[in-house]
């Protein structure tokens, strides 16, 4: 059995192991532009991409621009979005930064990390997920699920989010990270989960990590 036992050596074989499982790489995040993925992203925080989707349909159909969007109530932005949780502050932001994109972008979503994270309720992961599924920029916004994983799979101390983007960075393909940041939050959501999987189950731990594997329990 072959052993893994640098960062490199298990980042080259998660590579190849997630682009044989998931050779397309969809958004998860149902929009049809930067400005609706953007909106979207942001109704993501602390919330689950499948309530996103069933939220945003709603709000699209009453307003899927910056200027639509800027005329809106933010009450009546609150009231659609509150499933989504933390709706007082994200409608503000909504609200907000449709107006910005109005006033400083000519109604268009920029194309820079640091315009993007100037507006209300854009901080650097919401920025990275425009930026690289929006632009095609390349960027490693790193969620929940990657920064779990990485800690995991020994590729990052995991001290915070920041430091694991700037390991797995150094790590992976500055060509594959649009496309891995994905493959690894669906493994994460389908294979690794944080109890199902605990570092001992799954293919890509049971591959990098034999020695963690579970007793199988014995009748006595």
């Amino acid at each position: 059995m072959k052993h893994y036992r640098s960062r490199a050596e298990r980042a080259a074989f998660i590579d190849l192991w997630l682009a044989e499982i998931y050779p397309q790489t969809p958004v998860p995040l149902e929009h049809k532009d930067a400005f609706t993925l953007l909106i979207a992203v942001l109704l993501s925080a602390q919330c689950m991409d499948k309530r996103v989707n069933l939220v945003t349909p709603e709000l699209f159909a009453l307003a899927d621009n910056p200027a639509a969007m800027a005329a809106v109530q933010v009450a009546q932005i609150q009231a659609i979005i509150r499933p989504c949780g933390l709706a007082p502050q994200k409608a503000k932001a909504i609200s907000g930064l449709s107006r910005l994109l109005l006033e400083r972008h000519g109604g268009a979503v920029p194309r820079t990390f640091k315009e993007l994270e100037g507006l209300p309720g854009v901080g650097h992961k919401t920025a990275s997920v425009v930026m690289a599924q929006a632009f095609g920029v390349p960027a490693f916004p790193v969620d929940t699920h990657i920064h779990r994983l990485a800690q995991r799979w020994r590729l990052s101390s995991g001290r915070s989010v920041e430091q694991t983007e700037a390991d797995l960075k150094k790590l992976f393909p500055e060509a594959h990270w649009n496309q891995l940041h994905l493959r690894i939050i669906f493994y994460g959501r389908e294979h690794c989960t944080a109890r199902g999987c605990g570092g001992a189950v799954c293919e890509i731990c049971r591959t990098l990590f034999p020695s963690r594997q579970r007793p199988i329990a014995t009748r006595k």
